[in-house]
């Protein structure tokens, strides 16, 4: 394809639209399941250019990293909450507290209804107002914690991606 005298090969803008939406997956908003996103594009990148024997084995290692990725914010944020004094139950009725806070509140919503059942059920139970605090920054430094393996995890992603698409 040429633009005026430039001669443009697709295989670059499609190299570099899929690029910009793995970094748009890892960086643009981290309250999104980044490394999901990162997953599907590279899928997208994979039908666009095919798959080929190496496509298929850094597709392989991408979808092992994003499901231990995905596991290991869950629990990294499950972890912290109970160090701080939430039973399990609590943090997981706040984990599903959190699927229709991002309905309600794209964004933000399903952390801030997350955090807010989790304070409103440990008041509850423990009638200490510390207490319950504690239990939030216990599961906001887990998510903090979380954002950081998930970043590096998507960095191997797209590393991983890199050497598929430039091989």
């Amino acid at each position: 394809m040429t633009i005026g005298p430039y001669p443009i090969d697709i295989e670059y803008i499609v190299r570099g639209v899929t690029l910009a939406g793995m970094l748009a997956g890892l960086l643009v908003i981290p309250f999104l399941p980044g490394l999901v996103i990162i997953w599907l594009v590279a899928i997208a990148f994979g039908i666009v250019s095919g798959f080929g024997t190496l496509g298929w084995i850094m597709l392989a290692l991408i979808t092992v990293f994003m499901l231990v990725g995905s596991i290991l914010d869950n629990v990294l944020m499950g972890t912290q909450a109970h160090k701080e004094g939430a039973p399990w139950w609590v943090v997981l009725v706040s984990f599903v507290a959190a699927l229709p806070g991002n309905m309600l509140v794209p964004i933000f919503g399903w952390i801030l209804l997350a955090v807010v059942v989790m304070f409103l059920i440990q008041w509850a139970r423990l009638k200490d107002t510390r207490a319950a605090i504690n239990s939030i920054k216990g599961m906001l430094v887990g998510y903090g914690w979380a954002f950081v393996f998930r970043f590096i995890i998507g960095l191997v992603m797209i590393g991983l991606w890199l050497i598929w698409a430039w091989a």
